[in-house]
């Protein structure tokens, strides 16, 4: 595992038209400041859109992940610039593919694990603040994300995973072996080697800080703007 790569998207040092993919971060989206400014993410769908156009003859997408997961907006966004484009993806799982990860992965033609490393799927989840029309809303938004979610697994998995298994899996936030990924057809093989499982830990320690300290933000911005408008509504 190469600690120093958090997210980016390159060009194989020993392969032509080759890519590389490496998410070890949180999959999160641009985001807006008290003023208002835009501040682009490096990890956003749009991001990865740009990266990708500059490589239009690539034949061949490696993806290594080792992520917690983030938005699931975004990622089903990249779940489907992967899956359409016409490149052969093999997908490789050095750690933990969590959440949205895991429905980033699906978008591989081969999913390749580790038989130390873990995959986790659940539902879709939100934090939502407004009235009661907002708040239905922002919970039917959740039910399309969902359906999003399950079709991917369910494309990748074929006559492995019925959908009944699956929306039992989702609910109960379920956390999948190496085994039983391949054997519910969410994984195709093992590697051939076992995952530095401590290294993946301690990426995603990082991950974990760095999220909490956003999270924390959050949750100011809201409570902030949950008083104005109580003020001023």
């Amino acid at each position: 595992m190469k600690h120093n790569i958090m997210w980016t998207l390159r060009q194989s040092a020993t392969l032509p038209d080759a890519l590389e993919l490496y998410i070890y971060s949180n999959v999160e989206g641009d985001w807006y400041d008290w003023d208002g400014n835009k501040h682009s993410s490096e990890t956003s769908a749009a991001h990865f859109r740009e990266e990708l156009e500059k490589h239009p003859d690539a034949k061949e997408i490696t993806v290594y992940i080792n992520s917690l997961g983030g938005s699931v907006m975004e990622g089903v966004s990249i779940y489907n610039q992967l899956k359409r484009h016409p490149a052969h993806k093999t997908v490789y799982v050095d750690g933990f593919a969590c959440s949205i990860a895991s429905v980033i992965a699906m978008a591989g033609d081969e999913v390749i694990m580790p038989r130390n490393t873990v995959m986790m799927i659940h539902n879709a989840w939100t934090v939502a603040i407004g009235n009661a029309a907002e708040l239905r809303k922002a919970a039917d938004d959740l039910d399309v994300l969902n359906t999003a979610s399950m079709q991917a697994y369910l494309m990748k998995a074929g006559d492995k995973l019925s959908e009944e298994q699956l929306t039992e899996m989702l609910d109960k936030e379920t956390y999948l072996t190496a085994a039983q990924c391949i054997e519910f057809g969410l994984a195709d093989r093992f590697a051939d080697e076992d995952a530095d499982m401590q290294a993946a830990q301690q990426q995603l320690a990082k991950q974990n800080a760095a999220q909490k300290a956003a999270d924390e933000m959050q949750q100011r911005r809201e409570k902030a703007i949950a008083a104005i408008n109580k003020y001023f509504g």
